[in-house]
């Protein structure tokens, strides 16, 4: 089950422009509630504690409950915006999750056992083609980040998102036959394979020659043993 983190929050009567700017000022950050067919909520929450939850990661995917003059709101952050120059929360758009509710989210992929696969030992990199990860997820049981084992891929070899098995409740909103990550060969390996590829047929050549040379000697030997023969009668 997801891990459910809280934030604070207060009223936000007016709207617009002028009193998002004075609500920055006083150290929040405006935001809104909405969604599961109730009226929006206008609140702001204070800047210092958001923009911690913010650096810390996931903050997409991270279900809060919202307290509200001592009224909780299970939300979800669906999106938000930065300061371009200076980096710092605007404004933040939460959905309100509904008993039951089941909503779209995008996970990262967490590559696991690098270290151990073939392809790796042999030089060759790890390529990752799908950094994310689209799922359907049910509000209490969202994953953080979705594992990809790769300790067994050789080098050209790949991982497919049907691989992977998800939690339970969860369904991939991407195709299966989608490759996730793949073991790209060092440089030259495409020549060396060519090359090893070749000696064999190489080596095999003289060993062809070889049957002839031996039978014209076998040849040369019985077309003398008549001449020992003739000094045999003389």
């Amino acid at each position: 089950m997801a891990t459910v983190k809280e934030l604070k929050a207060t009223a936000r009567p007016k709207a617009g422009k002028g009193a998002a700017r004075a609500e920055r000022r006083a150290g929040r950050v405006p935001a809104v509630i909405y969604g599961d067919n109730k009226s929006p909520l206008t609140i702001s929450l204070d800047d210092a504690e958001l923009r911690q939850r913010i650096q810390a990661g996931r903050f997409l995917t991270t279900v809060f409950d919202i307290d509200l003059e001592g009224k909780k709101h299970r939300v979800i952050p669906r999106d938000f915006s930065l300061d371009p120059v200076r980096d710092f929360p605007l404004h933040v758009d939460f959905l309100r999750l509904g008993q039951g509710a089941k909503i779209r989210v995008s996970v990262p992929l967490h590559l696991l056992n690098g270290e151990t696969s073939p392809g790796v030992k042999r030089g060759g990199a790890v390529n990752i083609v799908t950094h994310t990860i689209e799922l359907e997820a049910p509000a209490d049981n969202i994953p953080q980040y979705l594992e990809a084992d790769i300790g067994k891929l050789d080098i050209a070899g790949s991982l497919h998102l049907g691989d992977i098995k998800l939690p339970t409740g969860v369904k991939a909103l991407t195709r299966e036959d989608a490759t996730l990550v793949t073991i790209v060969p060092p440089s030259g390996y495409a020549e060396e394979q060519k090359a090893a590829a070749a000696a064999p047929a190489a080596g095999a050549a003289p060993a062809a020659g070889a049957a002839p040379a031996a039978g014209a000697a076998a040849a040369g030997g019985a077309a003398k043993a008549p001449a020992a023969g003739g000094d045999k009668k003389k």
